[in-house]
Order: structure tokens, then sequence, then C-alpha cells
């Protein structure tokens, strides 16, 4: 399972590809809010500055909501750099600019994916990937692993190219979970990927070897 980090923190970002284990980054533009980037320009130059600290796919999302504003976001987006992935929302017209950058060789994140529904068009139209918010379902009482499991089944079935990219992680449990149910990426907080580094035995213990060397080298 691949690894992306979700945030605008070039800090954090650095942080996890220092670990080695990362994959790629998401962002919004909630996440440029919180990092007090605003303005196209500063906007774009933001994600030139993620693509050069990370090797993978770095997701950058249109604000548009009609086709013609889509694609015209989208298309500057992929020519940023070759890194970037065009995220685009899973409504009507959303599923007609993925059919449209598809065509051009334009990859696409198709986000805001809540239903099995939504996630089959979004293969169809030959999204690269998928992201269906967990987090966001399971606040409304809803199995949010659930749409992962039935997502994973439709693809299988028909053998979509297109990977599902797990959203609105929050903690390391989800992180498991996208694992045992064979999500093909996962994307959360950086506490919640290095939370999966944390248990108290392996404290425990480290401490204890660290005391016994400490007493036969005293």
């Amino acid at each position: 399972m691949k690894f992306f980090i979700d945030t605008a923190n070039l800090e954090q970002i650095k942080e996890a590809q220092d670990l080695g284990i990362l994959d790629g980054v998401t962002t919004n533009p909630s996440l440029m809010a919180k990092e007090g980037i605003s303005g196209d320009e500063n906007v774009f130059n933001h994600y030139k500055a993620i693509c050069e600290i990370v090797d993978g796919d770095v997701s950058a999302e249109v604000i548009a909501t009609d086709f013609e504003g889509m694609v015209k976001e989208g298309e500057h987006l992929a020519s940023l750099h070759p890194q970037i992935v065009v995220k685009v929302p899973a409504i009507k017209e959303g599923i007609k600019a993925i059919k449209h950058f598809t065509n051009k060789g334009i990859r696409t994140n198709c986000t805001l994916i809540f239903s099995a529904g939504q996630a089959l068009l979004a293969a169809k139209a030959g999204a690269t990937y998928v992201s269906p918010f967990i987090g966001r379902l399971d606040d409304t009482s809803t199995e949010g692993m659930r749409l992962i499991e039935d997502i994973r089944l439709i693809y299988d079935n028909y053998a979509f190219d297109t990977q599902i990219l797990a959203a609105s992680v929050r903690h390391t449990m989800h992180i498991i979970q996208c694992a045992e149910v064979g999500s093909d990426v996962m994307t959360g907080p950086l506490s919640a990927i290095v939370g999966l580094l944390k248990h108290p035995l392996t404290d425990n213990g480290l401490a204890q070897f660290l005391a016994d060397h400490a007493k036969v080298n005293a």
C-alpha cells in the first residue's frame, strides 16, 4: 500500500519524506488556506515546492465546478510539474472533465467520493485515483471502511486500473484497516503515519536494553 501525506505543510512533508516511506502528497484548498497560501501564483509555486521534496504523485485540486473551468485549471496544473495529478470532484461535470483529461494523457484523482457508484463512474471515465473519504463517513455513523471494501470488489470484478486512495484517514487504525481491505493508497496526517511506530512494549524493551548495556559497560 502506498503512503501519501495529506497536508500542504512543507516541513511535515519533508519529515515524512525523510522516513523513506512516502509515496506522494495530497492537498486541497482548505489545506492551502491552513498554511496561509493564497493567490493563484503563490498556490502554483507551493505545488512546485512540494514536487521538489517528494518523488511521487502530488494531487492538486481544481476550484472550478463547471466543465470548461475544470479543464482550463486542470491543464494548467498538469503543466506545472510532471508529478502533478489533477484533483477533480465527483460531480457530473467532474466526470466529464476526467474523461477529457484521460483522453489527453493527464492523470486525475476523483475526490469527495462517498459511494461505490461515484467510484464506478470515475473508473469508467479513466480516473487514475479515486478518493473515498472514510473519516467523514464515520462522522455520519456510516462505516467508511465498508465503502473501501465495496469499491475494491467492483474494481477487482472488472479489472479497473483506477487506484483506491483512502482519504480522510484520521488515525493509525484507519491505516491498518485500509491495508487489510486492500486499499491501493492511503493519505493521512503525519501524526497517523508516525503513530504506527508507537507501542509501549517497544519503548519498555528499548529502555531495558539500554539500561542493561549501561550496567555492563559502567
